[in-house]
């Protein structure tokens, strides 16, 4: 039977743009036997008073009542495959919709109920999502025209500048030996799980966007655009 992940330790819900709040905390996963203790970033968009949350992150009881107070969710939209732990959570709690790409599959086993698509309809006005067609496991992101451009990430592009509080020292130091804390990152780790081709990296560079806020890793601002630029050229330079 499926049971919700519980609340780990988060930080605070913060501005990070008008109408757009991030909150981080902490995830834990086992892979090949090992465990893995990282952190992970949840968006909040609102319009009009209603939530959007995407790349959820559950948050404990004072943080549901600091979510509360911004307003009403509504929709919840995962982008990755390995990501949505906490879907059902708000799903279940708030009645909200759960957006996601046709191939994902869901941790409790629910199906979607709206599907993502390249120029097809979104919870927010100036959304617009952006899939990774070439991955071989469903991967999308985000662009809020807004503040110049604010591309919503999950495992695709990261952003890890540190290891933060959330992170276990020895996966911290794992990690940073691994090149994985480093700015507008594509991780080697996603990579090969995914295998995705350039082509999809040279659309999403054509889109109009100078924030990122991905699901790991604290926003950035201004410089998104050509960091990420310049990362896809070291990553595909062969």
């Amino acid at each position: 039977m499926f049971e919700y992940s519980p609340a780990w330790p988060h930080g605070a819900l913060e501005a990070a743009f008008p109408e757009v709040f991030v909150v981080a905390g902490t995830n834990k996963t086992s892979h090949a036997g090992v465990d893995f203790q990282t952190s992970r970033t949840m968006t909040v968009v609102r319009e009009a008073g209603v939530l959007t949350l995407l790349n959820t992150v559950r948050l404990d009881d004072d943080g549901l009542r600091a979510l509360a107070a911004l307003g009403e969710v509504r929709h919840v939209v995962r982008l990755g495959a390995f990501h949505g732990r906490d879907d059902p959570f708000y799903c279940d709690r708030f009645g909200a919709t759960l957006w996601a790409l046709p191939a994902a599959t869901h941790a409790d086993g629910r199906a979607t109920g709206r599907p993502l698509a390249e120029g097809g309809p979104f919870p927010l006005a100036d959304g617009a999502p952006f899939v990774f067609a070439s991955a071989c496991l469903p991967e999308a992101a985000v662009l809020l025209a807004r503040a110049g451009g604010i591309l919503i990430t999950c495992d695709a592009i990261q952003n890890w500048t540190h290891v933060d509080r959330f992170f276990s020292p020895e996966c911290g130091a794992m990690f940073a030996a691994q090149g994985l804390i480093r700015s507008a990152n594509i991780p080697s780790t996603w990579l090969g799980a995914c295998k995705p081709r350039v082509d999809d990296f040279r659309r999403l560079l054509a889109l109009p966007f100078r924030h990122l806020i991905s699901a790991h890793g604290e926003p950035l601002r201004d410089e998104a655009h050509p960091r990420v630029a310049a990362t896809v050229a070291a990553v595909f330079a062969d």
